[in-house]
């Protein structure tokens, strides 16, 4: 799959939201226990902007099928070099890679956008995020313990997080070695 991404437009939040809640059952994604509305998701749409928190979807078919965000961390002036990313994908194109090519894009174009560091919010439970995103050098820089209830199972939020100026340097280090 060679996925091609777009910034989104107010026309994709219905698909948005579509795969966003259609990861809630799996109590491994989000914290929501019931689908979300468009309406109740407009604000957090129009805080995005692709000059600064873009929030982008794959489509495939005319079909959106992915998406992914950048989202500020505690919203305070002092943060502005760090984002939260997260990446939802419709259950026909889990499993193929996308998330990994979504997440490559995202810290490759991180740096335009004044970005630094990059963090995943992630329930420990969750494995294939937790390997996604150590596969790219995230380390987990806390735990939250037992702060989800779900379906009565109180879950961990691990906060993984990765420095890019560390990945450049190390991506510079390797390059010279050759």
């Amino acid at each position: 799959m060679n996925p091609s991404y777009r910034d989104a437009t107010l026309d994709d939040l219905p698909a948005i939201v579509a795969i966003y809640n259609s990861t809630i059952a799996s109590r491994l994604v989000t914290a929501d226990l019931d689908p979300v509305t468009v309406e109740s998701r407009l604000a957090w749409f129009q805080a995005h902007s692709p000059q600064s928190r873009p929030l982008w979807v794959v489509e495939e078919s005319g079909d959106v099928i992915a998406w992914l965000s950048f989202s500020d961390f505690y919203g305070r002036p002092a943060y502005a070099r760090t984002v939260e990313v997260s990446i939802y994908l419709d259950e026909r194109a889990r499993g193929k890679g996308l998330g990994k090519k979504l997440l490559r894009e995202a810290l490759d174009r991180a740096p335009s956008l004044n970005v630094d560091t990059v963090l995943g919010f992630v329930f420990g439970h969750n494995a294939a995020s937790m390997k996604l995103f150590a596969g790219f050098g995230f380390e987990a820089w806390g735990t939250l313990p037992r702060v989800a209830v779900l379906d009565g199972v109180e879950r961990d939020l691990v906060i993984l997080g990765l420095r890019l100026d560390g990945q450049r340097a190390a991506s510079q280090a390797m390059q010279g070695m050759h």
